[in-house]
């Protein structure tokens, strides 16, 4: 059931089954969420940087509620790989992390 999904920076990023099964195994609320970690890494709301070069993208489920995916890219062989993925409710102290990139919000509809 290998996935593979693209980054914000067009860089395939690998979702192996091993690494499945450890996310599933350390965070069980996480199982029927395959699908979602992927979607997280393609269209997140944001990227932080990580503490050891790896990256932290963030997909709001609710306001206090959101998925974290971490995984690691390698723009010399334009691979990656997602280190794991948990649901967390500290969005606040997410943000005060560096941002490398985030989603741009709806623009205000016009009348």
């Amino acid at each position: 059931m290998a996935g593979v999904t693209h980054s914000v920076n067009n860089i395939a990023i690998r979702l192996t089954d091993e690494r499945w099964t450890h996310i599933v195994e350390n965070h069980d609320d996480m199982a029927g969420y395959y699908y979602d970690v992927l979607e997280t890494v393609a269209n997140p709301r944001w990227v932080f940087e990580g503490d050891k070069g790896e990256l932290w993208a963030v997909k709001l489920i609710t306001k206090r509620k959101a998925f974290l995916v971490i995984y690691k890219e390698s723009k010399k062989q334009s691979d990656g790989f997602i280190i794991t993925a948990f649901i967390t409710t500290r969005i606040r102290k997410l943000l005060k992390r560096r941002i490398v990139w985030h989603q741009e919000p709806p623009a205000p509809a016009q009348q």
